[in-house]
């Protein structure tokens, strides 16, 4: 690929995605917690993407690339690999178009989002739990159905949908200090950082990732796109590396990537849930858990926080698992 079409999508794309999907995801709500502000010496703002049609923010690029899909590209289908949001969004998206979708997942992806992405009309194989086995699978099954791929993050149409969230976020609340986002693949926090930086430039982007998959922050401090060797977090959505596009925007419009520990997942995933009354998927607890741990300078600053995702097993809640 060349550099140029490696560039990110600019703001107007992610307005004109903003326009293009309107009717087909939800305009979430930014929810706020005393509770936890206390807990954190700072203003927070959840941007709770996991009360967003699939219950996560991966609608939103889902329904941008595929309403921009010609009518014969959609008559062959559709299809990705995923650990699960971005398959059922991709499920629910191709739906909405009258498309078929295809969604390799692996084996160890949780039961739920099996069942979701199914159940939102997606004809599901699986594959091992490494990135070279989703994508061998994939190629396999494109092959076989002529389906266009639409990949989880490494689409700059992804991207642009993503990023309308932080449009939400940014007419919602102003004067953020910071904006902390998720970090798997790095679809997210490309789309929101790109908006950031371009309405907000005075607030900063910072990106959080398990320790156990921690790819990004590796790939930013060594300034080297890093593979994630054998990621393993409970944070199931958060276990794909940076491709070369993420990479590129992250260490253009993102300040600083941490990491947390899978202890401090589960503690801010269980504030969440009690003091929020919000269900949450570990992989959308990391960013609190970041300003919980004093992994980021939080005290006395203005944080809005992506809650990306609620897609949680309830029949494999970590904190049971510690009695």
């Amino acid at each position: 690929m060349t550099d140029a079409s490696l560039r990110g999508p600019r703001l107007d794309e992610i307005h004109a995605a903003a326009a293009r999907i309107e009717a087909y995801v939800h305009r979430t709500p930014v929810y706020t917690c005393r509770a936890l502000d206390e807990l954190a010496g700072a203003a927070l703002f959840f941007k709770c993407e996991n009360l967003q049609k699939c219950g996560s923010f991966k609608i939103r690029g889902a329904s941008n690339a595929i309403a921009q899909m010609d009518s014969r590209a959609l008559e062959h289908g559709v299809a990705t690999h995923s650990s699960g949001n971005h398959g059922a969004a991709l499920a629910l998206a191709a739906r909405n178009f009258g498309a078929k979708a295809y969604v390799v997942m692996p084996e160890t992806a949780p039961s739920i989002k099996k069942r979701a992405v199914a159940g939102y009309g997606a004809e599901v194989s699986f594959c091992g739990p490494s990135l070279s086995s989703r994508e061998e699978s994939l190629a396999a099954l494109v092959a076989r159905t002529g389906a266009s791929v639409v990949h989880p993050y490494d689409d700059d149409r992804i991207i642009a949908g993503q990023g309308t969230l932080a449009l939400e976020l940014l007419e919602a609340v102003r004067d953020l200090d910071l904006v902390v986002v998720p970090v798997g693949g790095g679809g997210l926090i490309s789309g929101v950082s790109t908006a950031v930086t371009a309405l907000s430039p005075t607030t900063r982007v910072i990106g959080v990732e398990p320790e156990g998959a921690d790819d990004a922050r590796r790939s930013i401090e060594s300034g080297r796109r890093q593979a994630a060797s054998a990621p393993n977090s409970i944070a199931d959505g958060l276990l794909a590396e940076l491709s070369e596009r993420t990479f590129r925007i992250i260490r253009n419009h993102v300040d600083r990537m941490v990491a947390v520990s899978e202890a401090e997942i589960i503690t801010a995933m269980r504030l969440i849930w009690e003091r929020m009354k919000l269900i949450a998927e570990p992989s959308a607890a990391v960013a609190l858990a970041a300003i919980l741990s004093g992994a980021i300078g939080a005290r006395g600053t203005r944080i809005g926080i992506v809650l990306s995702g609620g897609n949680a097993d309830l029949d494999a809640l970590p904190w049971t698992a510690q009695r």
